[in-house]
C-alpha cells in the first residue's frame, strides 16, 4: 500500500510534465534538448540562489513572518527570472518558433524544481506507513508550479524576444511576470503571515496558476498579431 501511495503521488508530480510533452507539438519539434539546457540553467540558478539565501538572510528561531527576511527573500528569487533570460535568450536551440521555445523552456524549469524541492520528501515520506494528504498537496502545487513556470517563461519571451509587441501592452507584461516572478513570496506572506493551512495555500497557488496562464495567453496571443 505505501509504495502504491508513492507511485500514486510521484505520477501526479512527475506525469503532467511528460503528458505536455507528448501531447503538445513540443515531441513533434523535438525539443527535448531545449528543456534538457533550461533544467540545467535551473540547476545552476538554484545553487546561486542558496549561496545567497546562506550569505544574506540569518537563521530565524520561529516560523513568524518577517517582512525584511521576506523582502531579501524576494529579491534573491529574481535570480529565477534572470536564469529565465539566460535560458531564453543565450542558449542555442534548434530552428524551433518562439512559441515552442518558451514552452519547452518553462517544462524543463518546472520539472527541474519539481525534482530538487519535491523527489527526495516524496521518497523518505509517502513511503510511510501512514496514509498523508501532504504528498498528493504536493503534486498538485506541482501542478501550479508548471503552469506558472511556463506562464513566466512566456511573459520572458514577450519582454526579451518580442520586439513589436503593442506599447500599451508592456507595463501588464512587467507587473504579471513580476507577480509570477514573486509567487514564493506571496504563498509564504499567507502560510506564516496569516496562518493559512497548505491545503489553503495549493488552492489559491492553482487557481492563481491558471488565472496567470489565462492572462500570459492573451498577452502572447495579442502580441502573435501582425501590427497594423
Amino acid at each position: 500500500m505505501t509504495v502504491f501511495h508513492f507511485f500514486n503521488c510521484a505520477i501526479l508530480t512527475f506525469g503532467p510534465h511528460a503528458v505536455y510533452y507528448s501531447a503538445t507539438p513540443l515531441s513533434e519539434y523535438d525539443t527535448l534538448g531545449t528543456s534538457i539546457k533550461a533544467a540545467v540553467v535551473y540547476l545552476a540558478t538554484a545553487l546561486v540562489k542558496l549561496i545567497c539565501l546562506a550569505t544574506f538572510l540569518k537563521v530565524s528561531e520561529s516560523d513568524s513572518f518577517d517582512p525584511y527576511q521576506e523582502f531579501l527573500k524576494a529579491l534573491i528569487g529574481f535570480i529565477d527570472v534572470a536564469g529565465l533570460y539566460f535560458a531564453l535568450t543565450q542558449l542555442t536551440h534548434r530552428n524551433i518558433s518562439q512559441n515552442h521555445k518558451f514552452q519547452a523552456v518553462g517544462l524543463g524549469w518546472a520539472f527541474a524544481d519539481s525534482v530538487l524541492h519535491r523527489l527526495a520528501p516524496l521518497w523518505v515520506g509517502a513511503r510511510g506507513l501512514e496514509f498523508t494528504w501532504d504528498y498528493i498537496l504536493q503534486g498538485l502545487e506541482a501542478n501550479a508550479n508548471l503552469v506558472l513556470s511556463i506562464s513566466l517563461a512566456a511573459l520572458g519571451s514577450l519582454m526579451w524576444l518580442r520586439k513589436n509587441k503593442p506599447k500599451t501592452l508592456i507595463p501588464i507584461i512587467y507587473l504579471s511576470a513580476g507577480i509570477v516572478a514573486t509567487m514564493p513570496s506571496i504563498t509564504s506572506y499567507l502560510r506564516r503571515g496569516l496562518g493559512w493551512h497548505f491545503p489553503k495555500v495549493v488552492g489559491f497557488e492553482l487557481f492563481t496558476s491558471l488565472v496567470m496562464a489565462f492572462i500570459s495567453w492573451q498577452l502572447f496571443s495579442v502580441c502573435q498579431r501582425p501590427s497594423v
